[in-house]
């Protein structure tokens, strides 16, 4: 079996598409594949399709939409195959799990890739850490489980995805710019900064990427249309670091510099306390 959720829900066995059409059996299956070989319980299940009304009739609808993701299973894994539909969606003491595989699920590969690239940026590996992280977000293919409708259970995972993205894309940003790749990340840095208009991290890269350009204007110009928008909606400064940030810029601080910047932090850190 393979499942993708980084994007459209996809799940096929042989080629055939096990997704169901209806909503909240597509719910169900997302779930269970967020977390295969883990028992997801029967009131996370209510909980993700009803959220605190359930009907009466709950448990014996869940059932229902059980056994119709077995069907599907049966049908695409055909009469020939060593074992049935229970099998694989199996059903557990309180609850029910998808016995398969954790590589089969894109959300695993993807992990695992983002795991290996940090560990290879903290230990100062940067062309390394730079191709790992761009495999893992190469997986991605839209916004995680675009195609359903989440449910209070679901929201949370979505929201747990596409924060790691982030945090992926702007570790991947950090290596490449350790790596002196300031002007080609430029173009990519002023759309990060327009779609996450107060992230203080892709602002402090996109200030350096533009500083290492010979941009010293344009760096500092990110900087004062941040202020104004943290003054302006939120009624703070920016943080201290990136204070300093600006300083460093100002002063044209030698530290600021590809060969002279330390080659196991972050941007963001450059200047912390």
């Amino acid at each position: 079996m393979r499942i993708q959720a980084l994007g459209q829900l996809n799940a096929e066995i042989n080629g055939v598409s096990i997704v169901p059409t209806a909503g909240k059996p597509r719910q169900i299956l997302s779930l269970l594949a967020l977390y295969p070989g883990r028992v997801m319980p029967v009131p996370t299940l209510m909980e993700e399709i009803w959220d605190a009304d359930p009907p009466n009739s709950a448990l014996t609808t869940l059932q229902t939409y059980i056994l119709q993701l077995r069907r599907r299973l049966g049908t695409a894994m055909g009469p020939d195959s060593p074992c049935t539909a229970k099998d694989v969606l199996a059903t557990r003491h309180g609850g029910y799990v998808l016995q398969i595989p954790p590589e089969s699920t894109d959300v695993h590969q993807y992990e695992r890739l983002v795991a290996a690239g940090q560990a290879a940026f903290e230990a100062g590996e940067d062309g390394r850490a730079a191709d790992t992280l761009r495999q893992a977000l190469d997986l991605w293919q839209g916004t995680a489980l675009v195609d359903v409708r989440v449910g209070p259970v679901l929201a949370i995972e979505v929201l747990r995805l596409e924060e790691s993205r982030l945090v992926t894309v702007e570790r991947r940003i950090d290596a490449d710019l350790r790596l002196g790749r300031h002007a080609e990340l430029i173009v990519e840095l002023m759309d990060l900064i327009a779609r996450h208009p107060q992230h203080e991290g892709l602002h402090s890269q996109a200030m350096v990427a533009l500083y290492r350009s010979g941009r010293q204007a344009a760096a500092l110009d990110v900087y004062r249309k941040l202020r104004m928008r943290l003054i302006e909606e939120l009624g703070v400064e920016p943080s201290p670091q990136l204070q300093r940030l600006h300083q460093a810029l100002l002063t044209v601080d030698p530290a600021l510099d590809v060969a002279a910047s330390p080659r196991r932090s972050s941007t963001f850190d450059l200047y912390a306390a």
